[in-house]
């Protein structure tokens, strides 16, 4: 995974950085399972938005169900940030995921800061997606980080406990993810309906 950036350098780095292509079709962001994306309106991930990933605990398959897209990206030679991870990523599962270790940038921030850090590196429009764990953000903070989703053309993933499924979200999609059983349940997403029965975790069961 290597050192641990700095936000300034990678803003930085906007200068010589090409970014994803903006010509993209909206809507064309596939999970890289089947089953999921067949289930979701826009047949993936929504393009340019804020997803919420609801986790029934911490290192319950969140990366499994996130790898494939971060590889497709990563092998393209789209950078992916992850903000403020709770723990070191193990490199050596992330190659065998096929994710492209040169295009991922590590950003540690104190908890304080790990959503202005999020929405600068959305914002810049030089990442193909960028994944934080906020610290109990509140309405208004993720509205800021979907906005500026929009504004940067890039997939937002906002890593959250089960609890907050209690509270509304701007989330154009919020999924969670359970341990036992091991499966996928659409909580919301736009331009459709949440689909009613949950989706196993291909190879989790």
């Amino acid at each position: 995974m290597g050192a641990v950036v700095s936000l300034d350098g990678l803003l930085d780095q906007q200068r010589v950085w090409k970014g994803r292509p903006h010509a993209q079709p909206q809507g064309l962001q596939p999970t890289g399972h089947a089953l999921l994306d067949a289930a979701l309106p826009g047949g993936g991930w929504p393009a340019a938005a804020l997803t919420e990933v609801l986790l029934a605990a911490e290192g319950c398959g969140e990366l499994h169900l996130l790898w494939p897209s971060l590889a497709r990206l990563t092998t393209r030679g789209e950078r992916v940030v992850l903000v403020a991870p709770p723990f070191v990523p193990y490199a050596p599962a992330w190659q065998a995921a096929g994710v492209d270790l040169q295009h991922i940038a590590l950003i540690q921030a104190p908890p304080g800061e790990v959503l202005w850090a999020a929405e600068q590196c959305l914002r810049s429009g030089s990442c193909g997606a960028v994944l934080c764990w906020p610290h109990k953000p509140d309405d208004r903070a993720l509205r800021r980080l979907q906005v500026a989703a929009e504004s940067g053309q890039t997939l937002a993933f906002a890593l959250r406990s089960m609890q907050a499924a209690l509270n509304p979200s701007p989330a154009a999609l919020r999924i969670a993810v359970d341990a036992r059983p091991a499966q996928w349940r659409v909580l919301k997403c736009r331009g459709g309906l949440a689909p009613a029965t949950p989706i196993a975790c291909p190879g989790r069961g």
